[in-house]
């Protein structure tokens, strides 16, 4: 129903705060992270909103990017994983966070989430890992430093340095983040992807 709201932050609590748009004050439910971006009481903030509608209750769902939104609603596709929950996860994770823990099927951070346990983080690995390519996780995000993948060539090495870095012992997260910063060149192979990844773990 609603985009977006821009208005001031009115009232702020765990989980809600109270955004007056047009002269009308809405509740909009929103995870921890959202929270500390807003900042104080008296903000003056756009907030991307998902509606819910049900027989007994009209409810709001806020978040900062675009991003962070979209993410939303893929994780309120899977079975056990409400509105409630959604917000949960991306209480403890970014959007692009969440999208490394799938991709490398990082079940224990995704669990990491209040009220989210180890099955359940399965089932959102299991239900949105074919929604979610790895050149998707490499290429997006707020790194400015890292470019898109380039050619095939390109993505393998990257995916080969990946691979390499969990065999070391990092975990997918690590490894995956860390392969993301890297601006790769044609000129590079997997061991040079390798060393500049690494730098960026140390």
């Amino acid at each position: 129903m609603y985009a977006y709201l821009k208005g001031t932050v009115e009232e702020i609590t765990e989980d809600n705060l109270v955004l007056e748009a047009g002269q009308i004050g809405y509740n909009i439910k929103v995870s921890a992270r959202t929270l500390h971006s807003i900042g104080a009481i008296g903000s003056y903030v756009k907030i991307y909103t998902y509606t819910l509608v049900r027989e007994d209750s009209f409810s709001l769902y806020g978040f900062m990017t675009r991003d962070d939104l979209d993410i939303f609603k893929k994780l309120i596709t899977v079975n056990g994983i409400g509105p409630k929950g959604g917000l949960a996860i991306l209480s403890v994770m970014s959007a692009d966070e969440l999208r490394f823990a799938i991709v490398s099927g990082d079940a224990r951070a995704i669990a990491k989430a209040p009220g989210v346990g180890a099955k359940t983080a399965e089932r959102v690995i299991l239900d949105l890992r074919d929604k979610i390519s790895l050149d998707d996780v490499i290429s997006s995000g707020e790194n400015a430093g890292c470019t898109a993948l380039d050619g095939e060539d390109i993505g393998n090495s990257r995916n080969e340095a990946i691979e390499a870095l969990t065999a070391l012992g990092y975990s997918g997260s690590e490894a995956l983040k860390a392969v993301k910063q890297v601006e790769v060149t044609e000129s590079m192979d997997v061991e040079d992807i390798l060393k500049a990844a690494l730098k960026f773990i140390f």
